[in-house]
């Protein structure tokens, strides 16, 4: 049985997420902002163009094991509950990071040296794949009707944290060591701190309280229907709108927070440590922005502010490129990434909420782990490799723009079918029937 949810355990439960995740994240967003540096190491025999589309290829990698990872993992929470599987998720993450810390180079071994980096980034993406879902799902199952907003938001508020201390890392020993110092072992110091730091991620969740009642079954009992049958037969229709729907805003994050330090350097003449620093500015309007949109978005609703966000982002995206190609300053560089970065906050901290919100209980960590990980795969890992792609296919510096723009606009379409449980109680059995009303937000507790 589970224990009542106090404001007291509502508060430790924040927090022992916000550390674990941002932990988690962590670990997986510095190989992004090293893209550069493991490109020369692991990729020497390729030109400069080469190397980088291959790095950030192997970055998208990650993603592809997403889906998997999430259907797993997923499974596994849904069964053995929350906090077994959240736990399971940091050791996994921290095994990739470890992979990647005593990695040889190309230089060392050969072609074996990329195949482990791939090998690394497949366990880190299947480990990602389950995270996000079982985390978000805890939070929101902590919550009321009326606050749900705000406890998911420190989801994304824990990932802006990871992407913030994971830039500041990266940039700082940039600063410090010089090229020559992060070619020769700098590069590794990230990793090794990632895998040291897992440990009080372990401990953290193992305190965690379960939100989900964990059955027994009963000897001789029927086998149960798997979690990822029930989610594709009983809400199929969600699934493929909630995936088309987060499109707009996965892309928009990993070419605001991944690419644009590599498109400020290779194509903007900016130093590494200052393009590294505009993604950490993106991780600490993530981290500092994400409640208050959360306790937004309680009071007007999910889809309001996810409309209002994009459409901030498709004003913005062109004008936004064009500026730093005409004046590529550190200062037009920070302007554009922060307010892309508030428009990124505004449509995702409602979206994240909206996902976990979608689904019965019992196939809540299921449903919202395959919705978020095969999105995020299809169009959030390999945005960074479709945008270095598009720079080099058209000569145009502001390619990445028009793909932002059209991911962000064809994202608009999948809200038209979801419904906003904003003040509802997800867990009426009544409330996720085909037929059911859309959400009122009279239901306050």
């Amino acid at each position: 049985m589970t224990s009542p949810i106090t404001p007291i355990s509502r508060r430790r439960t924040i927090v022992a997420t916000t550390i674990g995740n941002a932990l988690e994240f962590f670990d997986f967003t510095v190989y992004g902002f090293l893209a550069l540096v493991i490109g020369k190491l692991f990729f020497p025999t390729f030109d400069s163009y080469g190397q980088l589309l291959l790095t950030v290829a192997a970055f998208g990698v990650g993603f592809i094991m997403r889906p998997l990872g999430g259907i797993v993992i997923g499974a596994y929470a849904d069964r053995a509950g929350r906090k077994k599987a959240m736990t399971l998720t940091i050791f996994l993450m921290a095994l990739g990071c470890a992979m990647i810390a005593v990695a040889p180079t190309y230089a060392q071994i050969g072609v074996a040296a990329p195949v482990l980096i791939v090998l690394a980034r497949l366990l880190q993406g299947f480990s990602a794949g389950g995270e996000v879902g079982a985390s978000t799902t805890l939070l929101v199952e902590h919550a009321t009707p009326a606050n749900r907003g705000y406890l998911a938001s420190w989801q994304f508020a824990s990932q802006g944290l990871g992407i913030l201390l994971g830039a500041a890392v990266v940039g700082g020993l940039s600063f410090a060591l010089g090229p020559q110092g992060m070619e020769s072992w700098g590069w590794r110091v990230p990793f090794v701190i990632g895998m040291l730091i897992a440990p009080v991620g372990m401990y953290i969740r193992r305190h965690l309280e379960e939100s989900l009642d964990v059955k027994v079954e009963p000897a001789g009992a029927a086998p149960r229907r798997s979690s990822l049958s029930e989610v594709c037969g009983e809400h199929g229709k969600t699934v493929l709108s909630a995936i088309l729907a987060i499109t707009g805003g996965t892309a928009a994050a990993y070419v605001v927070t991944f690419y644009m330090p590599t498109y400020a350097v290779r194509q903007l003449g900016l130093p590494p440590t200052v393009a590294l620093f505009g993604a950490a500015l993106t991780g600490l309007l993530s981290f500092g922005l994400a409640p208050l949109v959360g306790l937004l978005s309680d009071r007007v609703g999910r889809k309001p502010l996810i409309v209002w966000g994009r459409i901030a982002m498709m004003v913005l995206i062109y004008p936004g490129f064009l500026w730093l190609n005409l004046s590529p300053t550190p200062a037009v560089l920070f302007i554009v990434v922060g307010l892309l970065s508030i428009a990124l906050v505004v449509q995702t901290v409602p979206a994240i909420t909206m996902l976990p919100e979608m689904f019965p209980k019992h196939v809540r960590a299921s449903g919202m782990s395959l919705v978020y990980s095969v999105g995020v795969s299809l169009f959030g890992g390999f945005s960074p490799f479709v945008s270095t792609w598009l720079v080099n296919a058209t000569g145009s510096k502001l390619a990445p723009a028009w793909y932002l723009l059209a991911m962000t606009l064809v994202s608009l379409l999948g809200l038209l079918w979801l419904k906003d449980f904003t003040g509802k109680d997800i867990d009426d059995a009544a409330a996720h029937r085909p037929d059911a009303e859309p959400a009122s937000r009279t239901a306050r507790a």
